[in-house]
């Protein structure tokens, strides 16, 4: 089983999180997927004493970014203060597994 997450003195680098339930299946709503998604990555950032307020840097990856990009946005916005980090978007084919529409990764530093 791989770590969801590594600390290197104050800084926590967090692998890719998809929206998946407690049970890894995929949520098939793109908007709960997405959901899902960042309250897995809040779970993770919690572990490490951290919160979204900590995330300096983020690459999410999107298969059809541009049909789920508006809805993507919209669920980060829910959980993210604007303006925090850097943030690099990109378009795959495909994710690990099937249905997954976007996956995360950061870099958080406890301030």
């Amino acid at each position: 089983m791989r770590n969801p997450a590594v600390k290197v003195g104050d800084t926590i680098y967090v692998v890719g999180q998809v929206g998946r339930t407690k049970d890894l299946q995929v949520v098939d709503d793109p908007q709960e997927q997405f959901r899902a998604m960042w309250e897995n990555l809040r779970i993770v950032l919690e572990a490490a004493n951290c919160t979204f307020d900590d995330v300096v840097e983020m690459t999410s990856y999107h298969v059809a970014m541009s049909k789920h990009m508006d809805v993507f946005r919209t669920a980060k916005n829910e959980v993210f203060p604007k303006g925090t980090y850097a943030w690099t978007r990109i378009g795959v084919s495909e994710l690990a597994h099937p249905g997954l529409l976007a996956e995360v990764k950061c870099v958080a530093v406890k301030r």
